[in-house]
């Protein structure tokens, strides 16, 4: 009798997760409505997040291309950001993408101990419509953290408000930490994707 060879088992894609963010309850913005985050797998390998913020856009400070921000203070205006590390590693990555079409990467061996690392670029189309604010991006494979375990994010939102308050922000998350708003703490990455 011969042996037939076992058939690899089928890889699907996992489905498309939506995520709801929420305003840390210090820092409310009332202009906005919601923010969700629709995680899914990208071709290669890689991620896809399709950011989408709902609310009054005119109460909004948005970057816009024609007034570009310092790249190390995207996090300081608007801005959608993700976090994402592997298992239970202490090293993590951070994306930001500024609606004025710049975006930044860093990674950290540890809680805020950044390291050398250059991170590949993300495909970023950023969308406005009366009323919505949308990004989709596209990570690649290489932005995403090596080792054992499960991919975890952390998904999270700068807003800045336009009501003549300079540096008004209000932080939106998954999940905040106790205390003031830190997007880097370890509390926040509470999204796993397994199958990445």
């Amino acid at each position: 009798m011969t042996a037939t060879p076992a058939t690899p088992p089928c890889s699907t894609p996992a489905e498309p997760r939506t995520a709801v963010l929420a305003p840390h309850p210090d820092f409310p913005a009332p202009s906005v409505d919601g923010i969700t985050v629709t995680v899914a797998a990208a071709p290669a390998g890689g991620l896809r997040l399709d950011y989408r913020l709902t609310g009054d856009l005119a109460a909004l400070r948005v970057p816009t291309a024609a007034s570009p921000v310092e790249p190390d203070r995207l996090w300081a205006h608007t801005c959608f950001e993700v976090f994402l590390t592997r298992g239970e590693g202490l090293a993590y990555r951070e994306y930001n993408f500024s609606p004025s079409g710049q975006w930044a990467g860093y990674g950290f061996a540890a809680y805020r101990q950044r390291n050398a690392a250059i991170l590949p670029a993300p495909v970023c189309d950023w969308r406005a419509f009366p009323g919505e604010l949308a990004l989709t991006v596209t990570l690649p494979a290489e932005a995403l953290p090596t080792g054992d375990g499960p991919l975890r994010l952390a998904l999270t939102t700068v807003v800045e408000l336009a009501d003549g308050a300079p540096g008004t922000l209000s932080y939106w998350a998954l999940a905040h930490p106790a205390g003031k708003p830190d997007f880097h703490h370890r509390d926040g990455f509470v999204l796993a994707l397994p199958d990445l």
